[in-house]
């Protein structure tokens, strides 16, 4: 397969940097913890797989091309980034108002002594869950995921081989390097947790953290 890699690195490169949907997934996830940021990472790069598997069967083009069913899919990318948001809102003001009362509980009472939940690890796998859905889904119905699939990647296939085969190795190398810049990006978010770990900084976050999914949410819906 002869291809030019540089400048398709290099434009890999660029549409992992520029902030979009599963950036601000990834950076929110790593932010709670770091596992919970490989996970998002990882669910990311899931749904990327199904884009790729659908431009290779040519599904992607049967999307792009219908209408109907290029807006339904954006549409529903859309409601889940508001759903996200909303989550994310809900969840900053419950936190809050239980924090005063821990607070106020804990002025009332002596500190007791740390002690394992039974339930830890399971708690820790349903977050580690929680996280690629998350990741995956912000993926998967994202259609500018998909049109980079149908209009960008095929720039970089020659006529020389078999079409279906260099779009799926291309896809891999995609996804790789997604792997390896989402893991990076939660090396470096899980400093934020140091900050995050101050209420009110934490609370402002998760407030801004969720007001933007619901304005990315918006401007999908809205998108010509």
């Amino acid at each position: 397969m002869s291809v030019d890699l540089f400048g398709f690195l290099g434009v890999v490169l660029v549409a992992y940097v520029v902030p979009g949907p599963d950036f601000l997934v990834v950076l929110r996830s790593a932010a709670e913890h770091p596992s919970r940021g490989r996970a998002a990472a990882l669910g990311a790069q899931a749904g990327l797989c199904v884009h790729m598997l659908a431009a290779a069967v040519g599904l992607s083009v049967i999307a792009a091309h219908t209408p109907v069913v290029y807006d339904s899919i954006k549409l529903l990318g859309a409601a889940y980034l508001v759903y996200l948001g909303v989550r994310a809102v809900l969840a900053a003001r419950r936190s809050a108002r239980e924090r005063a009362a821990a607070g106020a509980e804990q002025r009332k009472r002596p500190r007791a002594a740390a002690q394992s939940t039974p339930g830890q690890p399971q708690l820790a796998a349903a977050r580690w869950r929680s996280s690629f859905t998350q990741g995956f889904f912000t993926n998967v119905l994202n259609p500018k995921a998909a049109l980079f699939f149908l209009s960008i990647l095929p720039q970089f296939v020659n006529g020389g081989g078999s079409r279906t085969q260099q779009i799926f190795l291309l896809g891999i190398l995609d996804v790789l390097i997604g792997v390896g810049f989402w893991f990076a990006l939660v090396a470096v978010a899980v400093r934020l947790r140091t900050l995050l770990a101050r209420p009110k900084i934490r609370h402002r976050w998760e407030l801004t953290t969720g007001w933007l999914f619901i304005a990315m949410g918006i401007g999908v819906a809205t998108a010509a």
